[in-house]
């Protein structure tokens, strides 16, 4: 069974009446919290095109990128994501709903975010409605302030990619310690572990593209270090 029937079987079981946000409260377990991964982005694209008040062929390509959506699904997907426009409910309680599906799982959470981000960024605009948007909607999710600013140096071209922030680390903090750091980045976002710990699909593509700009990062470190006169190596 595709995650798009599963998709569709969970719009149907809503009452008459109920909202898309309804759904969210209901997809906690695994491994129906798969199907809510899927819906959460949707959804709030959704409520974030209306923030901007524009949806563009770039932002619906790098939707299709990640969800990889066959021909046969799209009128599903496209259901979800009209559900989540005309939803009285806002963007904000979405959040906290689905906050509330993840709460053990904070990492999925940054992981969504992500997407959002990835999303956002596909048309080469970052416009300020989507900046407050995503800003409000980390803070629902409880990301921390400098893991934000981490995300949008990556996808944001104005907002210089710190290969600190990237990493999550302080400049001060020793070589050694930030090569731990990096080290277990790379662990954590692997594909094969994300697939071991039953991380969705869409989770595992966005954690390919975040390996990149993870060991670029520490690349740039450690080419800063050797500028500086400092041998990497002997540092450790």
């Amino acid at each position: 069974m595709s995650i798009w029937t599963r998709i569709t079987e969970a719009l149907a079981a809503l009452a008459s009446g109920e909202g898309l946000s309804a759904v969210f409260d209901r997809l906690r377990t695994a491994p129906e919290r798969s199907v809510g991964f899927t819906i959460a982005v949707i959804a709030l694209s959704a409520k974030m095109a209306k923030a901007d008040g524009l949806v563009t062929r770039d932002e619906v390509t790098a939707f299709r990128q990640v969800f990889q959506i066959a021909s046969e699904d799209e009128a599903g997907a496209a259901r979800v994501f009209n559900l989540a426009r005309q939803d009285v409910a806002g963007f904000e309680e979405y959040a906290a709903r689905i906050q509330r599906m993840f709460e053990s799982e904070p990492g999925t959470l940054c992981v969504l975010l992500e997407g959002l981000f990835y999303i956002a960024m596909a048309d080469g605009v970052y416009h300020p409605k989507e900046d407050a948007f995503l800003a409000r909607v980390a803070g629902i999710f409880g990301v921390r302030d400098r893991d934000f600013r981490a995300l949008r140096a990556r996808f944001v071209p104005e907002a210089r990619p710190d290969p600190y922030s990237v990493l999550g680390v302080n400049e001060d903090m020793p070589l050694e310690e930030v090569r731990k750091v990096w080290r277990q980045m790379v662990r954590d976002n692997h594909p094969d572990k994300m697939i071991a710990r039953g991380v969705p699909l869409e989770a595992v593509t966005l954690a390919e593209k975040r390996l990149v700009y993870i060991n670029r990062a520490w690349e740039e470190i450690q080419d800063e270090l050797a500028k500086g006169g400092v041998d990497a190596d002997r540092h450790l």
